[in-house]
């Protein structure tokens, strides 16, 4: 990573995608890790497991990020997905099934919507560099999820600022987990001291946060814990079986 944009030595501002959730917990760590100072971004965007804001709130809070934002947009207005509308989430699907098509909990652009917002700040602040925890295996097939897709963001981004037309801002989209496996980010993160009992994943928790244990966030999660030789310290509503 280049952290040669800093000022009088300063650690370089970097914005980072922070939903309280595992895979976007250890991209923080590994942002600061790599020579950053994280300005984190958490949007409350209408979604059925809202718990994650306060989560990432806690987190930001336990990692000493100075400068943290937590946008309010509303995309039940539009629903399209189960995390946003009166859909049910899957429950109970094999990782079979969870690769064979693109699932009802996937937000219609909800990635592209993040990154413009984290686009919009680091233009800003000014900062060069943006961090999303964005994975490619272990997860449920999103189209935002791939290397594709991001590689087409940075391009419209040196075309969609002041900042990249006059050349003053060489922006850098970082997805330091888009080819890791689950166990291999709870790896990475343990090392590097994230308290992963800070962290929710579930799309369907109870009103105390308490995850659910079968959606396929909760089935993804438990197996890359048990894939690592750790426990989830995660609370669930139920004692769960380790996921086959």
């Amino acid at each position: 990573m280049d952290v040669n944009n800093g000022r009088n030595g300063a650690r370089p501002l970097a914005v980072v995608l922070l939903s309280g959730g595992l895979d976007s917990s250890t991209v923080l760590a590994m942002a600061h890790a790599g020579g950053f100072e994280p300005c984190a971004l958490t949007f409350r965007y209408g979604q059925r497991h809202e718990v994650e804001v306060d989560a990432a709130r806690r987190i930001a809070a336990r990692a000493h990020v100075t400068r943290h934002v937590v946008v309010d947009i509303d995309l039940r207005l539009f629903g399209g997905s189960a995390l946003t509308g009166d859909i049910a989430v899957p429950k109970g699907r094999t990782t079979e099934q969870m690769g064979s098509d693109i699932p009802v909990t996937y937000v219609p652009a909800r990635n592209t919507i993040f990154l413009s917002f984290a686009l919009a700040w680091a233009e800003v602040l000014p900062a060069q560099d943006i961090f999303i925890g964005v994975n490619a295996l272990d997860y449920s097939g999103y189209p935002d999820c791939r290397p594709e897709y991001l590689d087409a963001f940075r391009r419209l981004a040196a075309l969609a600022t002041r900042a990249g037309v006059d050349g003053t801002q060489q922006l850098s989209i970082h997805a330091p987990l888009l080819q890791l496996t689950k166990a291999d980010i709870i790896r990475s993160g343990t090392a590097l001291g994230v308290d992963y009992a800070l962290t929710r994943s579930c799309y369907d928790p109870d009103d105390m946060g308490a995850a659910c244990g079968e959606c396929d966030a909760c089935l993804l999660r438990l197996r890359g814990f048990a894939q690592a030789g750790l426990a989830d310290p995660a609370p669930y509503r139920h004692a769960r079986a380790t996921p086959a």
